[in-house]
């Protein structure tokens, strides 16, 4: 397992509110969210996970195909286990892949709850005292759980937001049969971890997210150094969160537009690798 400082972690990847230039509060208002989880015609279902002395709460939904289908795992945001990541989380089993989106946060609230049970204020310090080892293992016991779903064909992938972006580009360098690790706004590995991937890394920005952006090409500079692929994908105009953004009734057209074609790749990078 990789072992990087906290320093190192909290730098490489984690994102607070300011940041996003989003307040709690409208990361709370999310009933649009909810309801599209709500309506889903798929089957969905919270599980728990447990590895070691930790039990982590694991929202987990399927296909509606025939066979067996490659599995996601979907790392949330600084904003914890939120409606939309059910809602992402669906649409990737929309997609066609066996989804689970872990609640980091599982065990760390009050009287051992999770994101639900914490202050909306109070979720992103929590994340941020999240020890990497940690979360590295309860990703790695959730993938292990889906792998070994009857409705997997064995292949995982992992995807993360913002900071679950970071973690995403992360976990590609502490597991070794990863298909795939999408990387949505979210900042490059440890240099020193980046030979230990194996998996082809797929970024998605903003072109919007100066702060974000910046630290991309140096990320570029050391994946090809390295001879791993990066394959990075900047959308014109779109804001950091666009993933999120662009699915709120108040949606721009950058974001939005973004969003769509985001997912037009997600699909064809899915089309491609069966």
């Amino acid at each position: 397992m990789q072992t990087v400082s906290r320093r190192r972690f909290l730098e490489g990847s984690a994102t607070g509110v300011a940041a996003t230039g989003l307040g709690v509060s409208s990361l709370g208002a999310q009933d649009w969210a909810r309801e599209a989880v709500d309506k889903s015609p798929r089957r969905r279902e919270w599980v728990t996970v447990k590895h070691d002395s930790r039990s982590v709460e694991s929202f987990v939904a399927y296909p509606q195909l025939p066979g067996k289908a490659p599995a996601m795992v979907v790392i949330h945001e600084i904003f914890g286990m939120t409606d939309w990541v059910e809602s992402v989380t669906d649409e990737f089993a929309a997609a066609g892949y066996v989804a689970i989106a872990p609640d980091l946060l599982s065990g760390m609230g009050p009287n051992g709850g999770r994101t639900k049970d914490l202050p909306a204020d109070g979720v992103g310090a929590a994340i941020g005292k999240l020890p990497p080892d940690q979360i590295t293992a309860d990703l790695n016991a959730v993938a292990d759980y889906i792998k070994k779903l009857p409705a997997c064909n064995g292949k995982v992938c992992v995807v993360g937001f913002s900071w679950g972006g970071g973690q995403s580009f992360r976990f590609a360098t502490n597991r070794r049969d990863l298909s795939a690790a999408f990387v949505f706004y979210g900042s490059g590995p440890a240099p020193e971890a980046i030979p230990n991937i194996q998996a082809p890394v797929y970024g998605f920005y903003g072109g919007a997210d100066a702060r974000v952006n910046a630290g991309v090409p140096a990320t570029q500079a050391q994946m090809k150094a390295a001879g791993k692929f990066f394959e990075v994908a900047t959308y014109e105009g779109a804001a950091h969160g666009f993933m999120r953004a662009g699915a709120q009734p108040d949606a721009t057209e950058a974001n939005k537009k973004a969003r769509a074609e985001a997912w037009v790749k997600l699909k064809a990078i899915k089309d491609k690798s069966k």
